[in-house]
């Protein structure tokens, strides 16, 4: 499997997180202006993409917010997300930074915590689904 940056919304991107998010999971509000300014990763595997997710610096929390993280469902299970959260912490951390949040979906709650990832605030909804803050230090 290979890791690759964007600084812009790729299309290989966009392909998976309508896939997964609107397609598959009804959301309809999928794309923002967050997707202008974030840094992107999608995972490959035989040079097709598999897997995405993003990361920007939030003002307002004044630490990284990683989103977005979509897999597509032949690869669940196979450590793929796992290995793009690993990349995305490595690349916040070459930016100094020292956390990452993120707004889970209740069911993904647990995956986020294999991943050392802890619960923070009260369940709320986007877009109807469930979610909660959740966030990982390391430094």
């Amino acid at each position: 499997m290979e890791i690759k940056l964007y600084k812009q919304l790729p299309q290989e991107a966009v392909v998976i997180r309508t896939k997964v998010f609107v397609e598959e999971q009804g959301f309809e509000e999928e794309y923002d202006e967050r997707d202008n300014t974030a840094c992107h990763l999608v995972a490959f595997e035989n040079e097709q993409p598999i897997a995405t997710c993003r990361f920007f610096w939030d003002n307002e929390r004044n630490t990284y917010i990683l989103g977005r993280l979509a897999v597509l469902p032949q690869y669940r299970g196979g450590h793929v997300g796992a290995a793009l959260m690993k990349e995305a912490q490595a690349q916040v951390d070459a930016l100094s930074g020292s956390a990452i949040y993120l707004h889970a979906q209740c069911t993904a709650s647990a995956f986020y915590e294999k991943q050392g990832y802890q619960k923070t605030g009260a369940v709320e909804p986007e877009q109807g689904c469930p979610h909660i803050w959740m966030y990982k230090k390391w430094k």
